[in-house]
């Protein structure tokens, strides 16, 4: 066998050494779960889930009307925050709970033969919204389904979709990272078995970012999700562990 040939072989034998060395000192999992590292340690990440109802609500209304003179598009937008204000209260809304807006004024422009606005106006658009805050949520979530009754009375009204908050979730974190890391050990646990070993002391924890979506539902973002469409949620907290491994 000739020098060069010998060169060749101990190259390969070298590599191939390495590269098991490499494969012996550090095992990951594809899906980022688990990684353990060759100073006999290992990483995991826990979740814990849970679902809960909102328990606050904000929804917002608003109604418009028009007229040729603003004094009367004014007169009639009076009269239709009063009947608003009325109908809210018979829902069983107190007073103090509604907040109305100030008036937007829009001044509608006559169009020519050419399509383009002049500087004649011809009408008056008046607007107002009605916005309430309530940790009744069932009795503001039917108004919001039912408010566009108010058409019958001859107001131009307009429901907004409500948006929902749980005011808790400072107090339920603390509950679901100690569940998420709960989670995180057993899985721990369940790695190491295989490979002979034992956990032992936590030596870090990386909590990450909360996921509060709609329920069933699969979306997931690097940023965190705080939905506010839906009245009933579920809360996805993960947690990122490295424990010694003896």
């Amino acid at each position: 066998m000739n020098q060069e040939n010998k060169k060749s072989i101990a190259f390969i034998l070298v590599a191939l050494i390495l590269s098991a060395g490499l494969i012996i000192s550090t095992f990951i999992v594809t899906d980022g779960i688990v990684e353990i590292k060759g100073n006999r340690s290992i990483t995991v990440t826990g979740s814990a889930k849970q679902q809960i109802k909102s328990d606050l609500i904000e929804w917002t209304g608003s109604f418009s009307c028009q007229s040729q003179l603003m004094p009367e598009a004014y007169t009639k937008l009076k009269a239709d925050s009063e009947k608003v204000k009325k109908y809210l209260k018979e829902k069983g809304i107190s007073e103090e709970d509604m907040v109305f807006s100030s008036i937007d004024t829009n001044p509608i422009h006559e169009v020519n033969y050419n399509g383009q606005y002049t500087n004649n106006i011809i009408a008056y658009r008046l607007y107002q919204r009605v916005q309430i805050s309530s940790t009744d949520v069932d009795t503001l979530s039917r108004i919001a389904r039912e408010a566009t009754e108010l058409i019958n009375e001859g107001i131009e009204f307009q429901s907004y979709s409500p948006q929902y908050y749980y005011t808790k979730i400072a107090d339920l974190k603390v509950s679901m990272l100690a569940e998420a890391t709960k989670d995180a050990k057993n899985r721990a646990e369940q790695i190491s078995q295989n490979t002979g070993s034992n956990i032992g002391a936590l030596k870090s924890a990386k909590m990450g970012v909360f996921q509060i979506t709609p329920l069933y539902s699969t979306e997931v973002s690097d940023y965190g999700i705080n939905d506010t469409s839906s009245l009933d949620k579920e809360i996805t907290a993960v947690v990122t562990c490295t424990f010694e491994m003896k």
